[in-house]
């Protein structure tokens, strides 16, 4: 076995991010050899200027694409959230932690809709407060869009960048 052809396989196989300890577990290897063999990869593709790059987020590991090619592969997926559900979705990132019906001023009753299906999804979180529910944006939310911030203030500057 390659060890980091193993650990690269796990990485590209991956619907997700993945914990140094989950892949030590699964390849056999020790977690600082693993460690250092997703140091190892990431350097790689930096060095190659590849579209694809090995990423951090937090503690875990993930491979995706760079931002630069995101625009090339719109060609070839299907959207998994409407228009609408991102507008929803981007005010809930951008004002979280924010109530729904405070949502529900701002953009209307489709939040009635986007809400449940962006929390099924498991990019939003909601939690009941009273009447209405406190939104806000999961992990999920942060692999899925390559979100590298940890608190509020970093998840805005993202935003920011990506207009």
């Amino acid at each position: 076995m390659n060890p980091k052809g193993a650990v690269e396989a796990a990485l590209f196989s991956a619907s997700g991010p993945l914990r140094v300890r989950d892949i030590a577990e699964r390849t056999g290897l020790d977690d600082d050899k693993v460690r250092d063999l997703l140091e190892r990869l990431a350097d790689e593709y930096e060095r190659r200027n590849s579209a694809i790059k090995v990423s951090k987020i937090g503690s875990d590991y993930v491979m995706m694409l760079r931002d630069e090619y995101l625009e090339y592969t719109d060609k070839f997926t299907t959207a998994e959230l409407t228009p609408g559900m991102m507008k929803t979705l981007s005010a809930i990132a951008y004002n979280q932690p924010i109530m729904q019906s405070e949502l529900f001023k701002t953009l209307g009753a489709r939040v009635y809709d986007d809400v449940p299906v962006l929390v099924e999804k498991g990019l939003v979180g909601a939690r009941k407060v009273g009447q209405t529910k406190e939104l806000t944006t999961t992990k999920k939310f942060m692999e899925y869009f390559g979100v590298e911030a940890t608190n509020k203030k970093d998840i805005r500057r993202w935003m920011d960048e990506q207009a």
